[in-house]
This record gives structure tokens, C-alpha cells and sequence, in this order.
């Protein structure tokens, strides 16, 4: 038996990752999917950690961090926290020890042109995608119509904290790790991912066709891939 730590990315909750839980949870593992406070101006990836370190509590089995898009900032703090057999990271952005995000924003590949153009920041500090349209189109290009308009109706605003803050992350986890991109993502760049799945991670990307989100696209197949890295 594992746990599994299922980590959200931006503007999403624990929800994000129901039909993966699901079939997780049919095959006899544990699962967690805490909501981040994503809409908590002082939160940054600590407490984002914290929060899953919660929900954890004391896990049966083996315990694998999964982390999405800015969930990816999330993952190695947990597994700098307690035991973890593996991190897995989906079409995720990951960290530099002790730098910002933000820093790394002006390298062309890291999004990909158009996106981030369809959200704004509000009075209240928080980013919000302009229309659901936009958000689907982003982020939900290959769901299921009912899916994608489901979770575009459910999204939160995002605090740019964990974005802009030095990484409190001092050294990566001496953990196992595995990328997962989608060729097709609109968020997070393929090219980029590439890169720093060799580069960061020292692994050879897993690449599947497909948009930014296949925990909504392809819940059964993902979870088919966790169970397989998890016995890896």
C-alpha cells in the first residue's frame, strides 16, 4: 500500500485531483488532497507544506508527493520534512533553492505565450482567470466539456506569495524523482519542462499528448502511472 500527497497547482483546490483519488483509492492506497491556502496573502510554500504535511498525518505504506503546476514549488519542502519515496511532478514548475519563482520568469520557455495573458489581479491582490472560456482554454483544452467547464466554475483567486518569495527550500531532497509533461500544456512550457527535468531532476521526462491537466483529462491512466512509479 502507498499514500499518496496529491499537491494542487494554482487557482485549484484538492478537488482538482477527485477522479485520480478515485481510482487511487479502488486499487487499495491512501490519498490526500488537501486545499491549499492559495487565497491567504501571507502563505507562502512553507505553510503551503504545512498544510500537506497535515493532511498527511501518519500514512500507511510508502508515501509519494505528487505535485502539479505550482504544486511543484510544494513537493520537495515535504519531502524535506518527512520521509518520501518518491516525488512525481506534472506539467509542474519547480523550485531553486533560495531564489524566487519570478526571477525565472523572463526565460522565454518556462510559459507559453498567450496564457497568462487571460488572467489579472485583482484590488484584492489575487490573480483571476478574466472568464472561464480562458481558463478552459488554458488549462482544460482535452477534458471532457463537462469536466472542463466544471473546474474553470470552481476556480479560486491565487496570492502571488509563493511566486515572488525566495524559495525556502535550502538544498533538493535526496528523493526519487519523476516529470511528467503533456506536449501539448498552453501553461507550463514543454521545452522548459524538458530541461529541468534533466537538469534539476537528472530524469528523462515522461511525455504524454495532451493539455495542462491530465488528473482532469486522463484520471485513470495517471493514476495507473502513480501506482507504477510508486512500486518503481
Amino acid at each position: 500500500m502507498t499514500t499518496f500527497a496529491l499537491v494542487h497547482g494554482a487557482w485549484h483546490g484538492g478537488w482538482a485531483f477527485d477522479p485520480v483519488a478515485e481510482h487511487l483509492r479502488a486499487a487499495g492506497h491512501g490519498v490526500v488532497a488537501p486545499d491549499l491556502p492559495c487565497e491567504d496573502q501571507e502563505a507562502g510554500a512553507e505553510r503551503y507544506a504545512q498544510v500537506v504535511e497535515q493532511a498527511i498525518g501518519s500514512p500507511e505504506g510508502d508515501l509519494v508527493v505528487v505535485g502539479h503546476s505550482l504544486g511543484g514549488l510544494t513537493a520537495p519542502l515535504v519531502a524535506r520534512r518527512r520521509p518520501v519515496r518518491r516525488m512525481v511532478f506534472l506539467c509542474a514548475l519547480l523550485p531553486e533553492p533560495g531564489r524566487p519563482l519570478s526571477d525565472r520568469f523572463s526565460d522565454p520557455d518556462i510559459f507559453v505565450p498567450g496564457p497568462a495573458e487571460r488572467t489579472a489581479r485583482g484590488e484584492d491582490g489575487l490573480s483571476r482567470w478574466l472568464s472561464e472560456d480562458d481558463a478552459i482554454a488554458a488549462m482544460y483544452a482535452d477534458c471532457d466539456p463537462a469536466v472542463a467547464r466544471g473546474a474553470a466554475a470552481r476556480l479560486r483567486g491565487q496570492a502571488p506569495l509563493p511566486s515572488r518569495e525566495p524559495s525556502p527550500l535550502d538544498r533538493w531532497p535526496d528523493v526519487p524523482s519523476s516529470y511528467l509533461l503533456c506536449t501539448e500544456d498552453l501553461m507550463v512550457g514543454p521545452a522548459w519542462s524538458r530541461r529541468v527535468a534533466r537538469e534539476v531532476l537528472g530524469v528523462e521526462p515522461i511525455e504524454w499528448p495532451g493539455s495542462h491537466s491530465p488528473m482532469l483529462a486522463r484520471p485513470q491512466e495517471l493514476a495507473g502511472l502513480l501506482v507504477e512509479l510508486a512500486q518503481a
